[in-house]
């Protein structure tokens, strides 16, 4: 009984953890617009985690970069499972205008399981909204499957 409490109220208020693997900040600008009272993604039990530990989806932003991969593949580790890894923009996803770069190892798909993908350069607040309501239903279906 206990348990259907605690995955009832987990359900309902998943914790997202931000990682910018080397972003220009313009994800980083947007995923704080969806976060301020004119998106509000509060509303919809969205929070911002301040450690990997309490989060339910890592929201990665950036091309992975050879300087910030291992720490990007560390702080994914310390999220609990389930988890759901989303990227944010399209660097994370192709490496964007910074594709060939001698410093970008991306996609990060290469290294860990991405979830969702939230297509942009910047993506609009719209679409992160969106993009964080699928994450959410994975995150359920996962907890479902334990």
């Amino acid at each position: 009984m206990i348990k259907k409490l605690i995955d009832e109220s987990m359900a309902k208020s998943p914790w997202v953890f931000h990682i910018n693997a080397g972003s220009c900040n313009g994800c980083d600008i947007e995923l704080v617009a969806v976060l301020t009272p004119r998106y509000d993604a509060e509303r919809l039990g969205f929070k911002l985690a301040g450690t990997p530990r309490h989060a339910d989806i890592v929201v990665v932003s950036g091309p992975v970069t050879a300087q910030s991969k291992d720490r990007v593949l560390r702080t994914i580790a310390q999220v609990p499972d389930p988890k759901v890894i989303v990227t944010l923009g399209s660097c994370p996803c192709s490496g964007n205008v910074f594709k060939g770069s001698y410093s970008v190892v991306g996609p990060l798909d290469k290294y860990v399981p991405v979830d969702v993908s939230i297509a942009g350069c910047a993506p609009k607040p719209e679409a992160i909204i969106d993009g964080l309501a699928l994450a959410a239903q994975i995150i359920k279906e996962k907890r479902e499957k334990q």
